[in-house]
């Protein structure tokens, strides 16, 4: 037998409110519903005339009914509002690229202009490598802090008054019994406000807040609205879900107990010896945190220092972790560059006897070929390390090693100067090469500045390092 509706519009009822238990047909409903958002916008007073408002849109059917309906009480009691989309893209393969599919049709079907942010972009981090690093335990705790921040920068660049999020009365209940179950007063204290953030930072707010679950389902079944359904990859293991399901079980009992938590939460007060963290700015990103670095910033120092679980759990574990990790550091820099000087000294002194050497060869070499041209024979001279062959050798490549370990610890400008200063004192200063293209003679007297202009140069780095 079909039942009429319960408002005596003449019509008969499609379905049963799970919030009121009230029979209604279907344009009685879009009405109840649209009418409680709309007293719930106006008593919280959340927008002001001429606010720029960005809708946090993820393709659900949370956020596709938010948007949809905030449309509509726009244009009925306008409010005056400029509405834009903001999407986050977490990276999540299978869920969230096909999710944004939907926010692009919603962008056209509501004719708003949408702007979507990446994890890749902002923290050069995707979640399915962040999975890989951390894997499905505590996943959720990196996503939703990521998510958050996130927001907060698409906010900023968009230069919106406020964010509008789809928490509806479901999630804002479960918020609460995990704060309750975690023993998280400073998160209870405020997971039931409607407008959250302080003073100087973007405010978030919730017009869902009173609104059930299963109620935004049927208005959007009821409309058609598209959106997307299927549940992210990850949260099965996530803890919000046996909090879910205890609610659900206790709705079967209750309907009513989702407000009746709801409305615990927000008159539960804190006794006033219990310290609570105030919300500051960070001191690495300058976004809203409670700490002097926000979580954020300190996931993302454990993921870049191969640390992953640097922000699970507590703070003083974070700090112990950190301070062990930096000391591991230090002492790797010191190991390397310990290493490093050997190494130069090991390459100066085989320098440094192959040229005192080689001065002995050439000494000899001249002796005997006095009336010969004197241009640089390997075979009986110094290799060709002397000054006539300068031209033909490229220091950088006979001394790569050096270089190299120069460069990588900073010590080129000084030891250039101490080069130039022990050449100065040794006399070993080229003049040859200042010539346009004047092939140098070589003659005995030179020839032994020649060489020790190379050993000079060895010489003055390992007395320089």
């Amino acid at each position: 037998m079909p039942v009429p509706c319960r408002r005596d519009c003449g019509k008969n009822a499609v379905l049963k409110r799970p919030k009121t238990g009230d029979a209604l047909c279907k344009e009685c409903f879009f009405w109840a519903f649209e009418t409680e958002i709309h007293y719930t916008i106006t008593k919280a007073e959340l927008f002001n005339k001429g606010d720029s408002v960005a809708i946090g849109a993820s393709g659900g059917k949370d956020s596709t009914v938010l948007a949809y309906v905030l449309k509509t009480l726009n244009q009925r009691y306008n409010y005056g509002l400029n509405l834009l989309l903001l999407s986050i893209d977490e990276g999540i393969t299978g869920y969230r690229d096909d999710s944004l599919e939907t926010v692009k049709q919603n962008r056209d079907d509501y004719e708003m202009p949408l702007k979507i942010l990446s994890y890749k972009d902002l923290y050069g981090w995707t979640m399915d490598e962040i999975v890989a690093q951390i894997g499905r335990k505590n996943n959720c705790t990196f996503c939703g802090v990521f998510r958050r921040q996130a927001l907060d920068r698409g906010a900023a660049m968009l230069d919106v008054k406020c964010i509008a999020t789809g928490h509806n009365a479901d999630d804002i209940a479960e918020t609460v019994l995990m704060n309750v179950l975690r023993g998280d007063i400073a998160r209870l204290k405020r997971c039931t406000a409607i407008s959250t953030g302080s003073e100087g930072t973007i405010p978030r707010v919730k017009p869902l807040k009173y609104t059930y679950e299963k109620e935004i389902v049927m208005y959007a079944h009821y409309k058609k609205l598209v959106y997307f359904s299927t549940e992210c990859v990850f949260a099965p293991n996530a803890y919000r879900g046996h909090a879910r399901a205890l609610l659900k079980d206790m709705e079967k009992i209750r309907p009513s107990c989702i407000m009746d938590i709801i409305y615990s939460g927000e008159t539960m007060s804190v006794k006033e010896q219990v310290s609570l963290p105030t919300q500051r700015i960070c001191s690495r990103c300058k976004f809203v945190s409670s700490q002097e670095v926000c979580k954020a910033c300190v996931l993302l120092e454990g993921l870049n220092k191969g640390l992953p679980k640097l922000g699970i759990g507590k703070s003083s574990k974070a700090k112990r972790m950190l301070e062990e990790y930096n000391s591991k550091q230090t002492q790797n820099e010191s190991n390397k560059l310990e290493e490093a000087v050997k190494d130069l000294k090991d390459v100066s002194n085989v320098a440094t006897d192959k040229s005192k050497g080689l001065c002995r060869n050439k000494k000899n070499t001249n002796k005997e070929n006095d009336n010969v041209d004197n241009k640089c024979n390997k075979n009986n001279c110094c290799g060709g390390t002397c000054k006539s062959n300068a031209k033909n050798i490229d220091p950088a490549v006979s001394n790569k090693k050096l270089n190299m370990l120069l460069e990588q610890y900073g010590l080129d400008e000084q030891n250039t100067e101490d080069l130039s200063n022990t050449e100065k004192a040794n006399g070993s200063h080229i003049e040859g090469e200042n010539s346009d293209n004047e092939e140098p003679t070589v003659n005995g007297d030179d020839e032994d500045d020649t060489c020790s202009s190379s050993c000079g140069r060895l010489g003055s780095l390992q007395i320089g390092f």
